[in-house]
């Protein structure tokens, strides 16, 4: 949808990009696999790549470039004797890595951050408003629409606002859960029919997620995704077709929206699980473009751009729908705002697929964020007296 618009910048130097990788949550490891395909793509002509890692602890280190790439690994290294690194703000919208230990090495004038990090405290806005506060430009959505995209709950409220159908579903607290179990049960048992879907809020990547056949199992499915985060959903299962498409933004009006894509998963997965995506190479197969009605195309296009701006989202989106065999209905699913980008991530094969190669993705992404730091600069932050 819609015919994408490149953003123009003057080429005095190469641009500056620190690749963001790591991170303090349960996609740790998908992280790292993202961030060495990043490294890998973005064009060296135009951009001097920065690797900076945030290990389990929160500790960011700047990681040799040339070792990475000596090492052609499908996954970054994390090196324990990197030196640890503080970010700083400069002037004029960039920043620097200053060393913790003094006599290290700083890394001044960074144009833009891309942090290729997922699940929570990494992409849910928490990142997001350090670079904000930085003052630096970095790829993705800001700290409102990370935030939103990252709670499943919330997302689905403001998507099923802006007229976009969601499947029926409850929340469970794990506060609430805690001291009363049997009520948790006793909603889910009135609002829903089985199967139904256990789902931590604030998880990526499948983690934590169960397919309920029983009502007995319930309790154990809510206990081991209560690991992963204090609000679960309780979705209703729909007889489904997994629907994906690639969001990216523009330079005005409603995002480009690649060919949709059917996820279909192999006999031995229930869905498309954390294992089916990373553990089995045949966990699951996909069919691009999906095979839908030129109708059904139009509509679920139309609804992953209606998604896209009304969640907040900037830079990039994957967008799950579900499409119900039974009703021929779209259900939106959920948002990612930093999709996977490994070398069998959905996100960049959908937007290869649709004319957008790799090394052009992630420098439109770049340009993109360039440009919308370049907006903000331009904003006022006084107020003068007439």
């Amino acid at each position: 949808m819609g015919k994408f618009v490149c953003y123009a910048f003057p080429m005095t130097k190469k641009i500056r990009v620190a690749v963001l990788y790591g991170g303090k949550s349960g996609e740790h490891e998908v992280s790292l696999r993202s961030g060495a395909f990043i490294i890998q793509n973005l064009d060296r002509t135009r951009f001097e790549v920065i690797p900076v890692s945030v290990d389990k602890s929160g500790r960011w280190q700047w990681n040799d470039l040339k070792l990475i790439e000596e090492s052609r690994s499908k996954t970054l290294p994390i090196f324990k004797n990197a030196p640890e690194m503080r970010l700083t703000p400069q002037e004029d919208g960039k920043a620097a890595l200053e060393p913790i230990q003094s006599g290290g090495q700083s890394m001044k004038d960074i144009d833009v951050f891309f942090p290729i990090m997922h699940g929570p405290l990494c992409e849910d806005g928490t990142v997001q408003g350090l670079l904000e506060l930085a003052d630096v430009a970095y790829v993705g959505a800001g700290v409102l629409g990370s935030a939103i995209g990252m709670d499943k709950d919330v997302a689905k409220r403001l998507a099923s606002a802006a007229g976009v159908p969601v499947a029926p579903y409850i929340t469970v607290l794990k506060d609430t859960f805690d001291e009363d179990q049997s009520e948790s049960m006793l909603r889910a048992r009135e609002h829903l029919k089985l199967p139904v879907f256990v789902k931590p809020c604030n998880m990526g990547s499948s983690v934590g997620i169960h397919k309920i056949k029983g009502w007995d199992d319930l309790e154990t499915a809510l206990r081991d995704a209560f690991q992963y985060d204090v609000k679960v959903l309780v979705e209703q299962g729909v007889n489904a077709r997994e629907i994906e498409m690639a969001a990216l933004e523009e330079k005005k009006g409603r995002p480009f929206i690649s060919m949709p894509c059917e996820i279909i998963t192999s006999g031995k997965h229930e869905f498309y699980s954390y294992e089916a995506k990373y553990l089995d190479e045949d966990g699951a197969r996909f069919e691009i473009p999906a095979e839908l009605e030129k109708s059904q195309e139009i509509r679920v296009q139309q609804l992953a751009a209606d998604t896209f701006l009304a969640l907040e989202c900037a830079g990039l989106a994957r967008i799950d729908f579900f499409l119900d065999r039974d009703s021929g209905k779209f259900y939106f699913n959920e948002i990612n705002t930093m999709p996977g980008f490994t070398s069998i991530s959905m996100y960049p094969k959908l937007m290869e697929a649709s004319g957008i190669k790799p090394q052009e993705l992630l420098t439109r992404l770049v340009e993109a964020a360039l440009h919308r730091q370049e907006k903000k600069h331009k904003l006022r932050r006084d107020i003068k007296a007439d």
